[in-house]
């Protein structure tokens, strides 16, 4: 009967539903979200039962239609499978049909966040590379479902390459065999602490931040209130300033060192729950990449998808080693246009990643060029020159006495701007000798970055445009920026000299024009 539960085979192309269990999942997550409703409600009517068993009728009712209204979603809801594409129609009373090509899915990912995982859940997602939110999802399949809901769309985009192969006179490509898969990276347990140390964050003052809206409904006191702070600050002046020099330092130290480690634990944690068990194979089609502890993601990327690397680092891991590579492809990592393949590693560790992906790692040995020193004159100026205005606007102030009158120190507040003037026009004329760009047979280079340096390579067959782009001062000092038109990404080169930008320009269409775009694919 059409409309049936996906338990026979994808092969049939008759329409199919989602999991039935995964109705629980919805019913869990309508409870969970009802907790502080609760709570709020338990609160406000703790001393009146009539008031807080309304609350909770409420409650259930509101849980219930959520309920039903999920169940009616999940009876309209159905997917085929088709020859040529993957057909999803949704609606209870307004009904909406949407089908997408084989051909046009670029990834499809398996992800299980920890509900799902309990019950062997996993949600399907099929990213066409329209930036996200026109991507097909489906919530949620059994495990063996949606991986072999996973290798029929494989197999269906390999039918039709090889009959748009024999259709257009060439040879088809020999179906490729599933073999077992070599691992190129893995993070273990000494890894991962590693690389949580270096993650920094002090992302739980934004979660207590969050929290404190709740504070005046439940303990009375109005945070937000300044008469309140004031009034505690005061009080505690007295106690502090009886407490001697060295005990104050002491408390400032301390301090300290308890928000280092208060953001070193956080970003223990969030790597952990995003990295656990991190692993990238390579598979005969590209790559796989697993990693999750709640949130379990299983992620396929073929080979050819690959438009380009982002091989980056922070200020501080860059010290000692570390880097990172990502993949920039049509589809998407987590909202993100590239798909991280090795979030912490040495270079050594990184590079047999990028010969896998068919790119040649950066060298010392390529015809590496600095932009135009008129663009690093002119950037250093800017940057300092809007600092030196605000310095000269603020001793003109002072100095006619619209501000600063009665305060001991105002003289000296110009110099605040007037030394981020230097430091900026320093740091600007600086870091332009690590502002390079190279061009190779096969690929574009680009480096910037003076404290965490980024490097970025394209294939230039697989760039889409090369666009010239000039302001007015770049216009009259002879200089430009070179715009790489990028599938899921952005790669630009600022400062290049017109002459220069001009060559890049001819080399990459020459090379965008010597492929057939439709053989990237």
């Amino acid at each position: 009967m059409s409309g049936e539960v996906a338990t026979h085979s994808f092969e049939d192309t008759r329409a199919q539903r989602t999991a039935p269990i995964g109705l629980l999942i919805t019913a869990i997550t309508s409870l969970r979200q009802g907790v502080i409703p609760i709570a709020i409600g338990a609160y406000t009517f703790r001393d009146n039962l009539v008031g807080m068993g309304g609350v909770i009728a409420l409650l259930l009712v509101v849980f219930g239609v959520s309920v039903g209204i999920a169940y009616l979603s999940w009876l309209r809801r159905t997917y085929t499978t088709g020859t040529e594409d993957i057909r999803v129609e949704s609606g209870i009373i307004s009904r909406a049909a949407r089908s997408v090509p084989y051909e046009r899915i670029q990834d499809v990912s398996l992800e299980q966040k920890l509900l799902p995982r309990l019950f062997g859940l996993v949600e399907v997602k099929f990213e066409t590379g329209a930036g996200g939110a026109d991507d097909l999802k489906l919530a949620y399949l059994t495990e063996d479902q949606g991986e072999a809901l996973r290798r029929l769309i494989r197999a269906r985009r390999e039918e039709e390459a090889a009959s748009a192969a024999q259709v257009a006179g060439e040879a088809a490509a020999p179906e490729v065999e599933d073999e077992e898969a070599e691992i190129i990276f893995a993070m273990d347990t000494q890894r991962l602490t590693t690389f949580g140390l270096f993650e920094f964050s002090l992302a739980v003052f934004a979660v207590l931040g969050g929290l404190m809206q709740y504070a005046d409904t439940f303990i009375g006191i109005e945070l937000w209130d300044v008469d309140l702070w004031q009034g505690w600050i005061e009080s505690q002046s007295g106690l502090l300033s009886s407490f001697g020099f060295v005990a104050q330092i002491a408390g400032v130290v301390a301090g300290v060192v308890a928000l280092i480690m208060i953001g070193s634990v956080t970003g223990l944690v969030r790597t952990f729950l995003r990295d656990w068990g991190f692993v990238l194979e390579k598979t005969a089609r590209g790559f796989r990449r697993r990693r999750g502890l709640f949130t379990k993601t299983d992620v396929v990327m073929p080979t050819h998808r690959v438009q380009a690397l982002v091989l980056g680092t922070g200020w501080l891991r860059y010290r000692f080693g570390w880097h990172g590579l990502k993949f920039v492809s049509l589809a998407q990592d987590a909202g993100s246009s590239s798909h991280v393949v090795a979030p912490f590693a040495q270079l050594e560790e990184i590079e047999p990643i990028i010969r896998a992906a068919k790119f040649e790692p950066p060298s010392d040995d390529l015809d590496w060029r600095h932009a135009s020193r008129k663009y690093r004159f002119d950037s250093a100026a800017i940057e300092g020159g809007i600092f030196a205005f605000v310095a000269v606007v603020l001793a003109t102030l002072i100095g006619t006495g619209i501000i600063g009158e009665g305060f001991a120190y105002a003289a000296f507040l110009p110099l605040i701007p007037l030394s981020l003037s230097i430091f900026f026009t320093g740091a600007n004329l600086y870091a332009w000798q690590f502002h390079r760009h190279a061009l190779s047979g096969s690929q574009i280079f680009g480096r910037k970055g003076l404290i965490s340096p980024a490097t970025r390579v394209a294939s230039r067959v697989k760039l889409h445009s090369v666009e010239i782009v000039q302001g007015p001062i770049a216009q009259r000092r002879g200089y430009a920026t070179l715009h790489l038109g990028l599938a899921g990404g952005a790669f630009s080169i600022p400062g290049l000299p017109i002459k220069r930008a001009r060559e890049l320009k001819s080399a990459i269409l020459h090379s965008i024009a010597s492929r057939d775009f439709s053989q990237l694919s």
